[in-house]
């Protein structure tokens, strides 16, 4: 598990429809530099299913997905 200490960015999109999670998530991304942590809170099976594959796609490393209370999700990836 990643410190909280090292997050270098975190939002949090829980009740957003997807695809508009991944659009979040991929701006959010943008914003930091190579190597920071952005941490994302999911809500909803399409966007818990799409997010970290989209991510890994676009080359990010997934370091972290695990469920919270009340089918929250949180996501955590390292900027490539």
């Amino acid at each position: 598990m990643i410190d909280l200490d090292l997050v270098d960015d975190v939002i949090d999109v829980t009740g957003e429809r997807c695809p508009l999670t991944y659009v979040y998530t991929k701006l959010a991304l943008e914003r930091l530099p190579s190597g920071d942590i952005l941490t994302v809170y999911l809500q909803g099976n399409a966007a818990v299913s799409n997010v970290p594959r989209s991510v890994r796609e676009d080359g990010h490393d997934v370091v972290l997905l695990e469920c919270l209370d009340l089918g929250i999700h949180k996501l955590q990836i390292r900027r490539k």
